[in-house]
């Protein structure tokens, strides 16, 4: 028997009991795609699907009800795969495992993926539910949103009629979302030259790992230890006064997601292999006593490994190594209009080495367009100032917030009605799909809320299941008084 199969609203999270058991990664949402047309197929509910994939379910007004305006139920298909090292996990295959301790679900050291199967399972409960009141439906299901919001940008027209929406990807009970950040990601090439191993050296694996990782956006202000950074900062501070040569290495997964594990392979001469070693620690010492308020459980490993043969040369060493200590990570500017807003920031996402050159990977937000242009110039100049190529993905838009929207005055009334207190309005330093289907569809009147997830994009996302039935409850109040 599943930990939740007895949990309320039992509908919505019987449907969550499924979607954790479809893998459903990012660029790999046929399964759960073909769930969702399946699934409109037997309630007898028109679907259809556009050519990147994205999925539209249309359930007609309740009885008497015709004249209400459509409302668009949009959340989006995939999870982001994060696991920790020593977990044995197949994202491809294997269901996501759930733990319940008190209020909170979780997964077994890997994402839970209500990040945005609880979006999922809340539409696929109001079109199963034949009981409820309310006008038309059209839910709006989109590929790809956590790597680039590649389903949205690819919307037509032809998919959506309607001109009110609840985006259900917030991860706040009791705030209404009215604006994000846009955001666009940059990738840095920087050619490398390997040579020959030559002395009497040693080599070790160094290894930053128990860091929190969590999302690039929502947690960025939290200062959260970045495991590509402190590595890095290691390796450079010691590469000052001991020639190490440096093989390899390798840091973060996803673009959204702050790395938490990274590692290096380096070769030492076996006289200075003591000495190096103790400043590696004196160092991992310095960064656990800055950064313990908030990871407390940063950790170094070093391990003897079989000799390595080669290592990139001086040249490609400094420079690859100023560029990644130089590069920035985390916040640049707080908001000036709203209070404790991020308004602009980065993420220094991968690192990894082939084996003619070392990739690199930021994701940078903002919610003014012009500085994060001015973000993204500034990481070009420090990556032209290594010699590298940089590509820039075209930015998605922020969503700026309309605070007369009808549907926002209509949704604060409801809250206070049901749960006594005004619902917190905000905007946030995520990006949404909101801002682009705004631009595709002029007028659309939206808001986003859901339930709290707290550290969404790594194995400590977790669900507070009583907001569940409160925020169920509250769209279908919406649904049926809008």
């Amino acid at each position: 028997m599943s930990v939740i199969e007895k949990l309320e609203p039992k509908v919505l999270w019987k449907h969550f009991d499924e979607i954790r058991k479809i893998p459903h990664c990012s660029k790999h949402e046929e399964k759960i795609r073909n769930y969702l047309l399946d699934f409109a197929k037997q309630q007898g509910l028109k679907s259809k699907v556009d050519k990147p994939g994205n999925v539209v379910i249309s359930k007609p007004a309740s009885s008497g009800m015709e004249d209400r305006p459509v409302v668009i139920l949009q959340s989006h298909m995939d999870m982001v795969c994060e696991k920790n090292s020593d977990v044995d996990h197949d994202f491809t295959k294997d269901p996501i495992k759930l733990k319940i301790k008190g209020d909170i679900l979780t997964a077994d050291g890997t994402t839970l993926g209500a990040d945005d199967g609880i979006g999922i399972a809340t539409s696929l409960a109001v079109l199963e539910d034949k009981t409820l009141k309310h006008g038309p439906i059209e839910a709006l299901f989109t590929v790809d949103e956590e790597t680039g919001l590649t389903g949205a940008f690819a919307l037509k027209s032809d998919m959506l009629t309607g001109k009110i929406m609840l985006n259900i990807d917030s991860e706040d009970f009791g705030v209404i979302t009215v604006g994000c950040a846009g955001g666009g990601n940059s990738k840095i090439t920087l050619p490398i030259k390997k040579q020959q191993n030559d002395g009497d050296m040693d080599s070790i694996l160094i290894k930053i790992s128990g860091l929190r990782g969590g999302h690039s956006g929502i947690d960025v202000y939290e200062q959260r230890g970045n495991a590509v950074k402190l590595l890095v900062r290691m390796l450079w501070k010691t590469s000052q006064n001991h020639d190490l040569c440096l093989t390899d290495i390798k840091g973060g997964d996803k673009h959204n997601a702050i790395p938490r594990e990274a590692y290096a392979k380096v070769s030492i001469g076996k006289t200075d292999k003591s000495s190096f070693i103790s400043n590696l620690k004196a160092e991992e010492k310095d960064i656990l006593e800055e950064i313990k308020p908030i990871d407390p459980n940063f950790k170094m490993e070093i391990e003897d490994i079989e000799k390595l043969d080669m290592a990139l040369d001086k040249n490609s060493q400094v420079k690859l190594l100023n560029l990644l200590h130089g590069l920035p990570h985390g916040v640049d500017k707080m908001s000036y209009d709203i209070p404790d807003l991020v308004e602009t920031s980065t993420n220094l996402a991968t690192v990894s080495l082939d084996e003619n050159n070392a990739l690199i990977g930021l994701s940078s937000r903002s919610s003014i367009m012009s500085a994060l242009q001015d973000f993204r110039d500034r990481i070009r100049a420090t990556a032209t100032l290594s010699g590298a190529k940089i590509t820039e993905e075209i930015p998605y838009p922020g969503w700026k917030p309309n605070l007369k929207s009808n549907l926002l005055a209509h949704s604060k009334k409801i809250f206070k009605e049901m749960y006594g207190e005004e619902p917190t309005v905000e905007a946030i330093h995520a990006g949404l799909e909101c801002g682009i289907i705004g631009e595709k569809f002029p007028g659309m009147d939206m808001i986003s809320i859901g339930p709290t997830i707290k550290y969404p994009h790594s194995p400590e996302e977790q669900v507070h299941i009583s907001t569940v039935d409160k925020f169920y409850k509250y769209v279908l109040k919406i649904l049926e008084t809008v």
